[in-house]
């Protein structure tokens, strides 16, 4: 059985433990609110371009249409992008995020398809290298920057188009964390080439007027289409942000409330443990003075 001063020793490293994720729960709040306000703002715009995507996407057919909305003709290389976050103690929000692209790259491979992965966030990368050492074609590190924005989204839309303009990739498919509420993150997948026209997507009122486009829509769309996979990204690394501090706020506010039980626990233990101590000498020296 562990001495007194053992216990309080425990019970005060458990105390230091518990004032460090109540701060690092403060801090996450904090930051919460800010990275919310840029995922919903981020919506918006990207929910707009794709409406205008799909407007586009009518008048467009036959050779004509770029080879990012209508894909290279084949599904043999797949390049799947896996966004998640590059610090952890947020339970498992990276974990649902990767499990997910796991599971699709997984029933690609037994289809006998060519997979390719870029890894957006450290954890990704740790955490799928483990299955898929050789497939893992470049890791994104997002603390390189100082905050998320279009700086962190614009070398993997190029590294994106890359892959695709050189052969290399056929479908591209876009995993991270959709950001719902402090409590529940959606892992979700989305394919950015070819590129998908939503038939829910609200299209453009036009009042009933007919438009006649200069230049014409697949010229439109040849700059329109790279533009959308940058807003894409950059919409699901906000997502991805919000839904971090998200699991970390609720993570620590777990982790603080079990090392207030367990602070409880081993100070009842502590107090049995000296009250027995104190009896027992108690009892020595009864006994002493009686022999006398």
């Amino acid at each position: 059985m562990a001495s007194l001063k053992e216990m309080r020793n425990r019970i005060g490293s458990v105390k230091a433990t518990q004032k460090i994720t109540k701060a690092m729960q403060m801090v996450a709040a904090a930051k919460l609110k800010r990275a919310q306000d840029q995922a919903m703002a981020a919506r918006p715009y990207a929910e707009k371009m794709a409406s205008v995507i799909a407007n586009l996407a009518q008048g467009v057919s036959g050779d004509d249409a770029p080879r990012l909305l209508v894909g290279t003709g084949e599904t043999q290389r797949h390049l799947v992008v896996v966004a998640t976050a590059d610090k952890g103690l947020a339970g498992g929000f990276s974990t649902n995020v990767v499990r997910a692209a796991r599971e699709h790259i997984q029933g690609l491979i037994a289809q006998g398809k060519d997979v390719r992965i870029l890894a957006v966030g450290r954890k990704s990368r740790d955490q799928l290298r483990r299955n898929f050492p050789d497939r893992i074609l470049e890791t994104f590190e997002l603390s390189a920057h100082k905050t998320i924005g279009l700086a962190a989204a614009q070398p993997i839309a190029e590294r994106i188009a890359a892959e695709f303009e050189g052969g290399h990739a056929d479908v591209v498919t876009l995993f991270y964390s959709r950001f719902r509420s402090v409590i529940s993150q959606v892992p979700t997948g989305r394919q950015l080439i070819p590129a998908i026209v939503e038939g829910d997507a609200a299209p453009v009122d036009l009042n009933g007027a007919v438009y006649e486009y200069e230049p014409s829509e697949e010229e439109i769309l040849e700059t329109l289409l790279p533009r959308s996979i940058t807003t894409q990204i950059l919409a699901a690394l906000y997502e991805n942000q919000a839904g971090f501090f998200g699991a970390q706020m609720s993570a620590m506010d777990n982790a603080t409330r079990n090392a207030g039980d367990l602070i409880n626990a081993l100070t009842l233990q502590y107090n049995r443990s000296r009250q027995a101590q104190i009896t027992k000498e108690l009892i020595e020296i009864i006994s002493g003075a009686e022999a006398l």
